[in-house]
């Protein structure tokens, strides 16, 4: 793989919504990127050829996640990696179709939850270190306006583990600098993606902008905390809200 000018990305959780969105923005940046989700990316996107490749990958399962680190690693050999952007996460629903509260759902639902949205960016981080150390790079930490407020709509396993993922990113930003590695976040509010729900729409007024935000929107800023234009922020997060935080 080894080139020195080309930059390289990984980004998990690429398949769809504001991980596929993201792994577009970096790649008409000229970016070279590595991505893994559960599923298979559309079979038109991997025709970039910048886009090295993408793995198959259960970020929740431990054997899987390292799988993907070692042939991520091997495939970058010698070569930097300028960012990690860790988007992979999930908000499953009970059997009867609700969140799962502190008085509802089995806890191995959500020690699940927590595999993926909080345990798999630290394993991840820890993973890509060195090559990240190489390369100067950056993390991003996808988070959410559910780990600073009650959300009517977010589960109280989602809204924590985005809370300790918050957490996360400052104590991964004093300690990676170290290594010469930034690591920030961004916290999104209510973003137009296939999983937003008609419900949704009754909190639009809460919003100062009075509209849901768009996925490129999201990636861009994904890519602003990666690039040189930040080459001074770290242990950040960005409100990515339209305002909605601030009620």
């Amino acid at each position: 793989m080894s080139n020195t000018e080309q930059k390289t990305a990984v980004i998990t959780g690429a398949s769809q919504g504001i991980g596929h969105e993201t792994a577009q923005h970096f790649l008409k940046k000229g970016w070279r990127v590595i991505t893994c989700a559960r599923k298979d990316v559309p079979e038109e996107c991997m025709r970039d050829p910048n886009y090295a490749f993408h793995y198959p990958t259960d970020l929740s399962d431990d054997d899987s996640l390292a799988n993907f680190v070692k042939e991520a690693n091997a495939l970058l050999g010698d070569d930097p990696l300028h960012a990690l952007v860790n988007n992979a996460g999930m908000s499953p629903k009970t059997p009867y179709k609700e969140r799962l509260g502190c008085l509802n759902g089995d806890l191995d639902a959500w020690r699940q939850v927590f595999d993926l949205n909080f345990y798999a960016p630290l394993k991840l981080s820890r993973g890509f270190a060195p090559a990240l150390h190489r390369g100067g790079g950056a993390i991003v930490n996808v988070t959410s306006i559910a780990g600073h407020y009650i959300h009517p709509f977010a589960g109280s396993a989602y809204s924590i583990s985005k809370a300790a993922l918050s957490a996360l990113t400052r104590e991964m930003a004093n300690e990676f600098a170290a290594i010469g590695v930034r690591v920030n976040a961004v916290a999104p509010g209510e973003i137009q993606t296939d999983m937003i729900q008609p419900e949704y729409e009754t909190l639009i007024p809460r919003i100062p902008l009075n509209r849901m935000g768009s996925t490129d929107e999201v990636a861009s800023s994904i890519y602003y905390l990666c690039s040189d234009d930040s080459s001074y922020v770290t242990g950040t997060e960005m409100w990515l809200t339209g305002g909605q935080h601030l009620f």
